[in-house]
């Protein structure tokens, strides 16, 4: 699926239209869902979609949307930054959720 444009259209397009409802935070080695007060390790997320988002003369601008569904069928979006701004996780989140190894970018 395509972007809808910025970062909020296209948070918006998953929630309405996808069904993606979920906020999830990114911690070292998991996933959280504060709402439901519920973690999820790295064997029980799946990477749905992921979106690039670049700002036009800003690197602070830059973010990575992710559509997750988990194990228990909880469907939500993840927003990390990158470049300087991205935070620090272990290699193993790194590699769960690497771009251009695991699965195609949509932009």
């Amino acid at each position: 699926m395509k972007p809808k444009g910025t970062l909020s259209e296209t948070i918006n397009m998953l929630r309405l239209e996808e069904g993606y409802e979920e906020d999830f935070n990114l911690l070292d080695e998991q996933l959280e869902l504060k709402s439901k007060k519920e973690k999820f390790d790295i064997n029980e997320f799946t990477v749905d979609e992921v979106y690039r988002f670049e700002g036009p003369s800003n690197p602070s601008d830059n973010a990575i949307l992710y559509a997750i569904t988990t194990s228990n069928g909880r469907r939500g979006v993840l927003v990390d930054g990158y470049g300087y701004s991205s935070g620090q996780i272990s290699d193993e989140m790194m590699k769960k959720l690497n771009l251009k190894r695991n699965r195609p970018t949509s932009e």
